[in-house]
């Protein structure tokens, strides 16, 4: 609705510009468009002006088509045009004062898209380096990697269909869902995008939220070189957290760690160390330089994990602290082969009762 709505916009504003031609050129003779001007123009001044009416007509129909066609980079012709129609208002004041409301609308969506696309770059950027440094080699889970694994971790690997198989060494998954910053808040869909890689470790995972009908946050997680980044960015523009340090490298190491049931190829890396606990629970520590996290994961008879419980350290009313963070899967789906848990619900258990913040879809994997 708002990009019908912004469309509309753009063709009426211009073709009001056409009016300022079509007058000065007399192919219209209406009596409201005076043709008045700040200072008086030379006949030949006048005609040059004309042209630039038509200039910005012609510009802001095609900054239409191309947001209409979803280019990001629709944002540079279209500064040009409400840069060019600002300075044709200012100069026809008396008749055209009020297209400013329309360019303050426009240059305020352009400024929106402008840091958008800054803010995909950067993100491109950072998947590209982990990309980078994962290479391009595959993995392979060996019988002789397996078989010292606790009970059910082993069952967890044979069911997964990936032993004896070469496996990707670089993940990316599409999710969707809605997520919550107060137990008795608003539910906010998002859509996300993540990359993980197994060797080394790392991921960036990058969201868009629906705060509003006409707002969007935009947030970024990242973990790379044992090194957590959290970057919360509304209407991609002001930044309201820019995380890192101890704890946020911590939390993002656990969060690694519970979403690693997504590719189970990386359950035989040597970072990770895993004890059994029973039949169902098996406890895995995951250690990079002097940073150690440790979660349990619960698994079902079918050997599929179904719960990661660690303590994690989350913002709570600005304060940094450890509390319990669990990942309760809701369901199952086959993806490309492998069998993994896509739909799930993150929750903090704290003193005053659970929270679930987070309603989480895995759409596709690849």
């Amino acid at each position: 609705m708002a990009r019908i709505l912004f469309s509309a916009i753009l063709v009426i504003h211009g073709l009001v510009h056409l009016l300022g031609f079509v007058k000065e050129w007399n192919l219209t003779s209406n009596s409201q468009l005076t043709g008045k001007t700040l200072f008086e123009l030379s006949a030949t001044s006048g005609k040059v002006v004309d042209l630039l009416w038509l200039t910005a007509c012609i510009l802001l129909l095609v900054v239409t088509g191309l947001y209409l066609m979803h280019k990001p980079w629709y944002w540079i012709p279209a500064a040009a045009a409400v840069l060019l129609s600002q300075a044709l208002i200012i100069l026809y004041w008396p008749n055209a004062k009020y297209g400013t409301i329309a360019n303050i609308i426009i240059l305020s969506v352009v400024v929106i898209s402008a840091a958008a696309m800054r803010f995909h770059t950067i993100v491109h950027n950072e998947i590209r380096h982990i990309a980078a440094a994962a290479g391009t080699h595959r993995l392979r889970v060996t019988e002789e990697k397996v078989k010292d694994l606790p009970e059910i971790v082993q069952r967890w690997l044979r069911q997964s269909n990936i032993l004896e198989k070469e496996s990707a060494n670089t993940i990316h998954i599409l999710q969707q869902g809605s997520m919550r910053t107060k137990p008795d808040g608003k539910w906010m869909p998002f859509k996300a995008e993540q990359y993980f890689t197994v060797d080394p470790p790392a991921f960036v995972w990058h969201a868009t939220i629906q705060a509003a009908p006409l707002t969007e946050i935009a947030g970024r997680d990242k973990f790379e070189n044992g090194k957590g980044n959290m970057l919360i960015k509304p209407l991609y523009v002001y930044t309201i957290a820019n995380s890192s340090g101890s704890a946020i490298d911590e939390a993002t190491m656990v969060r690694y760690l519970a979403e690693m049931m997504w590719f189970p190829q990386g359950a035989v890396s040597d970072y990770l160390h895993w004890e059994g606990i029973d039949d169902s629970h098996a406890k895995v520590t995951m250690k990079l330089g002097d940073v150690a996290v440790t979660g349990v994961y619960t698994f079902n008879e079918d050997g599929r994990p179904i719960g990661f419980e660690a303590a994690r350290f989350g913002d709570f009313d600005g304060v940094l602290r450890k509390e319990t963070w669990s990942i309760a899967v809701k369901g199952f789906r086959n993806m490309h082969g492998v069998p993994i848990g896509n739909t799930s619900e993150v929750t903090w258990k704290l003193k005053d009762g659970d929270f679930t913040w987070l309603k989480l879809e895995i759409t596709d994997m690849n």
